[in-house]
């Protein structure tokens, strides 16, 4: 593991959507650990560490930090592993990294969840005494306070209070420096990825009314309240977040299964799913999350240039069973006979002409289908 990037770990296919899991200060990806393992039956899960906390190294970060420092460290991680695109879930301060790349990155996040985290954290002063007293008296006072302030009463997991012993002090109080000049809320309504919104109802760090003011200002975003859940939601009601987190989850892949119908029209697809094994399932889900669920959805294009551009591309690599799907997609996504046959030509001069003729060949034949 190089220095130069955050620690972390990675669980589920290579193959799977790729979901980011962030920490909250004083924590390790440990805080996941009841929630990730089953997030990777369908998902490729990395969890990452904040800056000296658990495997990441103390230097990646120094005083006078920002949160825009932590989520370039983010992406820094997802360039480093071929990660694109993806899902992100972050708590408190992992929470406010994945609000800051929503913002400021758009592009990078497919959707987004916020959980016991908030668009500031009651102002800057706080934690520049936090910061300070850190900085001159280490962290053995946090892990006195540790559990009431992240649990209800009578609650612990031991290993994350270990965590918060363990964390290298410098690191932890630029992560403070971070919070101290963070504030996003009048940035909140710029956010265009599908967002869900997590409080933990008995949270004194960041009480159900944090959440409640993101929710307002995301449009689209729906907010889960969790009875009996303080700070760290995760580790202490991991299956109320699993639910939660997986209903959300999913919304790619039920939108995309609409866009699907809509285009290749329901008895190609209800063939589709008849013919869907156990081998086959990840791949089906992968193409409705992604193929249809977020690169047919992006309204840069219209559905009749993803038509065109669909059919080019068939064409060169010559897949021309695909071909025939897609020539009936184009007519229902109102590409007329002319046009269609405008696109193969274009694609004779740049693909090939015995290309092209095969082409020709199919789309003859299935808009011959459409006189039957």
């Amino acid at each position: 593991m190089t220095e130069k990037l955050l620690n972390f770990r990675a669980e589920g296919a290579d193959s799977a959507p790729p979901l980011l899991l962030g920490p909250s200060l004083g924590t390790s990806y440990a805080l996941w650990d009841k929630v990730a393992p089953e997030l990777s039956v369908t998902h490729r899960v990395i969890r990452w560490d904040l800056p000296g906390h658990g495997g990441s190294a103390p230097g990646l970060i120094g005083p006078g930090a920002i949160v825009g420092d932590l989520a370039d460290l983010v992406l820094a991680l997802a360039d480093s592993l071929g990660i694109e695109q993806f899902a992100y879930a972050g708590v408190s301060l992992g929470g406010a990294v994945g609000l800051h790349l929503a913002v400021h990155h758009p592009e990078r996040i497919a959707s987004l969840a916020v959980i016991c985290s908030s668009a500031h954290f009651n102002g800057s002063k706080p934690w520049e005494e936090r910061a300070a007293r850190v900085r001159n008296e280490g962290l053995d006072w946090l892990v006195e306070s540790a559990d009431s302030r992240w649990f209800t009463p009578g609650f612990t997991v031991p290993e994350l209070v270990a965590d918060q012993g363990a964390a290298d002090p410098a690191a932890y109080a630029a992560c403070c420096d971070a919070l101290a000049a963070y504030d996003l809320r009048e940035r909140l309504p710029e956010i265009g990825a599908r967002t869900l919104v997590i409080a933990g109802r008995d949270d004194p760090a960041t009480p159900p009314a944090h959440l409640r003011e993101i929710a307002d200002a995301v449009a689209g975003s729906a907010l889960v309240e969790i009875p009996g859940a303080s700070h760290l939601a995760p580790a202490q009601c991991p299956e109320a977040v699993l639910t939660a987190l997986r209903a959300h989850l999913d919304g790619g892949a039920k939108r995309g299964m609409e866009v699907r119908r809509e285009v290749l029209g329901d008895a190609h697809v209800d063939r589709a799913q008849a013919r869907q094994t156990p081998f086959t399932a990840r791949f089906q889900d992968f193409i409705s999350r992604y193929a249809w669920g977020e690169v047919w959805t992006d309204p840069t294009l219209t559905r009749r240039e993803r038509s065109m551009v669909t059919l080019t591309a068939l064409v060169a690599h010559g897949h021309y069973d695909e071909l025939a799907m897609h020539v009936r997609a184009a007519r229902r996504n109102g590409l007329t006979p002319e046009e269609i046959g405008a696109v193969l030509l274009q694609s004779a001069v740049y693909c090939g002409v015995p290309a092209a003729n095969s082409a020709f060949a199919v789309a003859q034949r299935v808009l011959g289908e459409e006189g039957d």
